[in-house]
């Protein structure tokens, strides 16, 4: 299995911290967000090689990183340079498997976002379903299921629908940017792309697989941290305790 890192934003946001330098390496605590990511993926030991698609602009921080880093860590440019002319994630999705010629199962996750639990219980969840799957968490308030990708599913975990941004949520289901695809639904990407695929949000593909396979949803056992805002990065600094394992954190 390849895990898939979507690393190629702008994070206009968060200016001026992010206007020359990635979101993902920003640090929390002792690491950056990417390491709090891929140090707890590794201990599925079924991820064997790490993707990172950046762009242009910062391409070489990641690369710097994943020199020293002690994990097998591609990183490949997406060749953008600006927020306005961004590929978008699924197109970057498409971008990095052509680059790195990945055919394995593939993990994908936004590299800008930290849990409190592991996902290695997503990891399993997906290979007992023996199928592609997401990841779901409640949330009540609706203004901010009509910021997020909403998702539909039945009685026996199956996502029968995703919509992105909606302005009447079906659900108080949203679905945070951890996805795993099986390898022959994963090989399916650009032909999304051209059905019609949006390629700006990459629920919007899970969105489209959900009508082409079977996709499993999975209720997360704990917290999503996402690191939109200045304030929310330093909020996440507070109060971020690192990952639960077995009941302790790490």
């Amino acid at each position: 299995m390849k895990c898939l890192i979507l690393a190629a934003g702008y994070a206009t946001r968060l200016y001026p911290l992010t206007e020359n330098f990635p979101k993902p390496l920003l640090k929390v605590g002792d690491k950056t967000i990417l390491d709090w990511l891929l140090e707890d993926i590794h201990r599925s030991g079924l991820v064997d090689g790490y993707i990172v698609v950046s762009n242009r602009k910062f391409a070489p921080h990641f690369l710097k990183w994943a020199k020293e880093h002690p994990l097998p860590v591609t990183v490949v440019d997406d060749g953008t340079e600006t927020n306005e002319t961004r590929l978008g994630a699924v197109r970057d999705i498409a971008f990095a498997m052509k680059e790195t010629g990945v055919k394995d199962d593939l993990l994908v996750i936004a590299g800008d976002n930290l849990l409190d639990f592991s996902l290695t219980s997503f990891i399993d969840y997906a290979r007992k379903k023996g199928t592609s799957a997401s990841m779901r968490y409640w949330e009540a308030d609706e203004k901010r299921l009509r910021r997020s990708g909403v998702s539909e599913v039945d009685g026996s975990d199956r996502l029968i629908g995703l919509e992105e941004k909606p302005e009447e949520p079906r659900s108080h289901w949203c679905t945070p940017p951890f996805y795993f695809y099986r390898a022959e639904d994963a090989r399916r990407v650009e032909e999304a792309i051209g059905d019609g695929c949006g390629v700006d949000a990459p629920g919007s593909l899970l969105s489209w697989m959900a009508k082409h396979t079977v996709i499993h949803s999975m209720e997360m056992p704990g917290k999503r941290y996402d690191i939109g805002t200045i304030e929310t990065y330093e909020a996440v600094k507070r109060e971020y305790r690192g990952i639960r394992y077995g009941g302790e954190r790490e």
